[in-house]
C-alpha cells in the first residue's frame, strides 16, 4: 500500500473514502465543521438523527454527491475528548479501513489541528490503524479475497506530518510481514524456511544488511548445548539466524542487540501440550520473526546504529530422540541445566542465543519471546512485560513500547527470585513445579545468560499471537507483528542520546 501526503483543502481532495476524527457529544471542529459549512449542514443534521456519533469503533459513511472531490465521507469517531490518545486514533483509522475495504482504493485522511494530539502523532496514528487494520491473514485460502486498497493519503503541508507519514508507513508495513511469517503455517516455515525468508529481507533491502543461518551442526559446535536439544527431536534441523546492519556512517559505540525466539512449531515435547488451540503454537515464532522483520525496517529506515539480531530457530518435537525432564544439559556459557519441563523450551534456545549475541559484541541487548502463558494470563492481549538488569534501559524499552503502540509495562527482576531455579544437581533448572512467579522465574534463568551491559527481556505471549481477535485496529486472529515498532521506536531514542 502506498502511503502519501498531500496538501490541500478537504473539498480538494480527491479519494474513494475521505475520513475525518469526530469527537462524541461534542459539537463538530476543525475540518469536520468546515466539511460541514460545505454540505449545507448535512453533517449536523446527521448527527442530530444519531447517525453521526463520534462513539469509537463507529465510521458511518457519507454521499456527498459530487459537492466534494471524494466520493464519500467518513465520520470516525474518537471517542470523548479526555480519553483520545493515538491507540483511538488507530482504532478509528482501522475501522474506516475495514468498512471501506471492499470498494476504496484511495482512502485520504484529514489532519485535525484542534485535538489533544499533535499533528505529527496523529498522522503516525492513522497509518498504523490503515495499514494493521487492513491486513488480511488469509492470504492460503485458494481465492482469497483481494485487498482494494490501494493508497493512503495523509493532507497536510507541514513537513514533520510528511516525515512522520512516511517513517510509519516503512515500519507498520514491516509489522504486516513480521505478521505474514508468524500466521505462515509450520510445514512452509520451518526452521529453515525462516531462515531463507531472513536472507530474502537482507537480499532485497539495503546494501548495509547481511543475513548467515549456522545450521545445527554449526550450533552443536558453538557449545550450544541447551539451544540443540531443544532441537534434537525435529526431522526439520535449527537455523542460528544471524542478521547483521552496518550503517554506511555509524553513530556511536552502541552496538544494538535483539534476540529472538523461533520456535516455529511447539508440542512441548514430551511435556506434551493440550491439543486445544495447538494449532497456534505456529506462533511461537513470532519474537524472531519481529527482529528479522525489526532489521528490515531500521535498514530502509537508514538507522544510524550498528545492530546485530540474533534468532534461535527450532521446532519443539515430539520423537525417539527428543530430550527429556531428568536431562542436565550445558549452555554456551558453561552453565548446565537441569530440565524439568521440556515445554519450558523457549527459554533454554535463548540462553545461548543471548549469550552468543552477547560474545559478537553487542552493547545493549533487548530479547522478543512468546516465552510464558502466565503473562498472557496476567497481562492478557494488550501489554508485554518487560524486566531487565538496568532501571534506566527498562524505562527506555517501556517507554519506546508506549510511544510506539506496542504497549509494555515493567516488571520486577530480583536475586531472591533466583531460588526458583535452584537446582540440587545442577547450576540452575528450566522450570519450578510450583508455578509461582512464572514470567519473573524465566527472566531470572535467562538473566544467567545475559552477560555484562543492559539487558531487557520482552515476554510478549500474549501480544505477539491472538488466538482470538483484539477489538480495535488489531482486530485479526494471529500474529500481530509485536516487537516491530516499538524496536524501531527503541532505536531512534538510541541514536538520538548517544
Amino acid at each position: 500500500m502506498r502511503v502519501e501526503v498531500e496538501a490541500g483543502s478537504p473539498e480538494s481532495v480527491k479519494a474513494d473514502v475521505l475520513a475525518a476524527a469526530v469527537l462524541a457529544s461534542e459539537g463538530f471542529t476543525g475540518p469536520v465543521a468546515a466539511l460541514d459549512g460545505r454540505l449545507g449542514g448535512l453533517l449536523a443534521r446527521l448527527a442530530e438523527q444519531s447517525e453521526i456519533t463520534g462513539k469509537l469503533k463507529t465510521a458511518p459513511l457519507v454521499h456527498v454527491n459530487g459537492d466534494l472531490q471524494a466520493s464519500r465521507l467518513a465520520l470516525a469517531g474518537i471517542g470523548a475528548r479526555e480519553a483520545v490518545d493515538a491507540d483511538t486514533l488507530r482504532t478509528a483509522a482501522g475501522t474506516v479501513a475495514h468498512e471501506a475495504r471492499s470498494f476504496a482504493r484511495r482512502i485520504a485522511w484529514l489532519v485535525d489541528e484542534s485535538l489533544p494530539i499533535s499533528p505529527a502523532e496523529q498522522a503516525r496514528a492513522i497509518v498504523d490503524g490503515t495499514l494493521l487494520g487492513s491486513y488480511d491473514p488469509g492470504r492460503w485460502k485458494s481465492s482469497p479475497e483481494p485487498l482494494q486498497l490501494e493508497s493512503l493519503v495523509i493532507v497536510s503541508g507541514d513537513a514533520e506530518v510528511a516525515e512522520a507519514t512516511r517513517r510509519a508507513g516503512i515500519v507498520a508495513g514491516w509489522a504486516n510481514r513480521a505478521r505474514d511469517l508468524a500466521n505462515a503455517p509450520p510445514n512452509e516455515l520451518t526452521p529453515d524456511g525462516l531462515a531463507d525468508r531472513a536472507a530474502e529481507v537482507a537480499a532485497g533491502g539495503s546494501p548495509q544488511l547481511s543475513v548467515e543461518a549456522p545450521n545445527l551442526e554449526e550450533i552443536r559446535e558453538l557449545g550450544m548445548g541447551a539451544f540443540a536439544a531443544v532441537a534434537q527431536a525435529s526431522h526439520n534441523p535449527a537455523r542460528l539466524i544471524v542478521a547483521r546492519y552496518e550503517p554506511s556512517q555509524p553513530k556511536g559505540e552502541v552496538v544494538l542487540g535483539l534476540v529472538g525466539k523461533a520456535v516455529t512449531f511447539d508440542t512441548g515435547g514430551i511435556s506434551l501440550k493440550k491439543p486445544a488451540y495447538m494449532e497456534d503454537m505456529k506462533g511461537d515464532m513470532a519474537g524472531g520473526g519481529a527482529v528479522i522483520a525489526a532489521l528490515g525496517a531500521l535498514a530502509e529506515l537508514e538507522c544510524p546504529l550498528r545492530v546485530i539480531g540474533v534468532v534461535g530457530a527450532t521446532e519443539n518435537a515430539v520423537g525417539g530422540g527428543a530430550y527429556r525432564p531428568g536431562d542436565i544439559l550445558t549452555a554456551m556459557n558453561g552453565k548446565t541445566i537441569e530440565i524439568i519441563n521440556t515445554d519450558a523450551e523457549g527459554r533454554l534456545v535463548l540462553a545461548d542465543v543471548l549469550a552468543y549475541a552477547r560474545q559478537l559484541g553487542t552493547t545493549h541487548l533487548v530479547d522478543f519471546a512468546t516465552l510464558t502463558g502466565a503473562m498472557e494470563r496476567a497481562l492478557g492481549d494488550f501489554y508485554a512485560g518487560v524486566f531487565a538488569n538496568d532501571t534506566d534501559w527498562r524505562t527506555l524499552v517501556v517507554e519506546s513500547g508506549e510511544a510506539s503502540g506496542d504497549h509494555a509495562w515493567p516488571w520486577p527482576l530480583h536475586s531472591r527470585y533466583r531460588r526458583y531455579v535452584d537446582s540440587d544437581y545442577a547450576d540452575m533448572k528450566n522450570s519450578n513445579i510450583r508455578s509461582q512467579g512464572v514470567p519473573v522465574l524465566a527472566a531470572e534463568f535467562l538473566h544467567e545468560f545475559a552477560g555484562e551491559g543492559p539487558w531487557a527481556h520482552v515476554d510478549m505471549a500474549g501480544t505477539g499471537f491472538f488466538t482470538w481477535p483484539r477489538h480495535d485496529y488489531l482486530w485479526q486472529r494471529g500474529g500481530t507483528g509485536y516487537g516491530v515498532r516499538l524496536i524501531c521506536e527503541l532505536a531512534d531514542r538510541l541514536a538520538a542520546a548517544d
